[in-house]
């Protein structure tokens, strides 16, 4: 058995509602542009696709937790959405059949340096430093779907000190979850532990250091951090 050079950096998990494994969590797949209403107040096009990009999967930061207010950005912003976990996968996966590849849900934050944003857009580049930084994928305990059943509505609410900045349904998404699984599975081979963030609503904005962000979506379990200092 090899050796490694140093210890290896521990698995990202998450909280099972209702039992007490746990969910791995392999990739963290992310949709953009996927309400109309978020896509007016970017001032983008509605008529283009959702955006795909990814996060590290130790970006992870679970409920209960705190993220230290990153470095490299003075626009610190929330985007709170419903996420897929997924229990199997594969290429090609035809929307009929993609419920079946479904664990569970959780609710999950889009963290995200929203002074960055406007420059990769605007010159092509990755969105790697924009999205893909350390805590920036805070995410809630999953429910299974044998338990709440296949989410096709429902409300998503992000609350900051109490005032609810995001309130929408799932069931105004441009592209549905069975079509992200699908689309996703031409471009990846998707597998058990992947997670999906399904895209936010309108109401993005800042967040400064102290504040509590309350994040829900019927039927599951809600989920609470707190910004923190500078990272150092």
């Amino acid at each position: 058995m090899a050796a490694f050079a140093f210890p290896p950096a521990a698995q990202a998990q998450l909280d099972i509602a209702g039992t007490d494994e746990k969910f791995p969590v392999r990739r963290i797949y992310c949709i953009g542009k996927n309400y109309v209403a978020h896509i007016i107040e970017m001032n983008a096009d509605e008529r283009d696709p959702p955006v795909i990009f990814m996060k590290p999967s130790d970006a992870i930061v679970t409920n209960g937790g705190e993220i230290p207010y990153p470095v490299f950005t003075t626009n610190f912003h929330y985007e709170c959405e419903l996420v897929v976990a997924l229990k199997s996968g594969g290429y090609n996966i035809p929307e009929a059949e993609a419920s079946s590849h479904i664990y569970g849900y959780a609710v999950g934050l889009d963290m995200t340096r929203r002074d960055h944003q406007a420059n990769a857009l605007a010159k092509g580049l990755p969105w790697e430093v924009t999205k893909g930084f350390d805590h920036s994928a805070p995410v809630g305990p999953i429910t299974r779907a044998s338990d709440c059943g296949i989410l096709t509505s429902g409300h998503v609410k992000l609350a900051v000190n109490g005032q609810v900045k995001q309130d929408a349904d799932i069931s105004l998404m441009i592209w549905k979850v069975d079509e992200i699984i699908a689309k996703l599975s031409e471009q990846h081979r998707l597998m058990a532990g992947d997670i999906i963030m399904t895209g936010t609503p309108a109401g993005v904005g800042a967040v400064v250091t102290g504040d509590v962000l309350e994040c829900s979506v019927d039927g599951l379990q809600p989920m609470q951090v707190r910004i923190g200092g500078k990272a150092a």
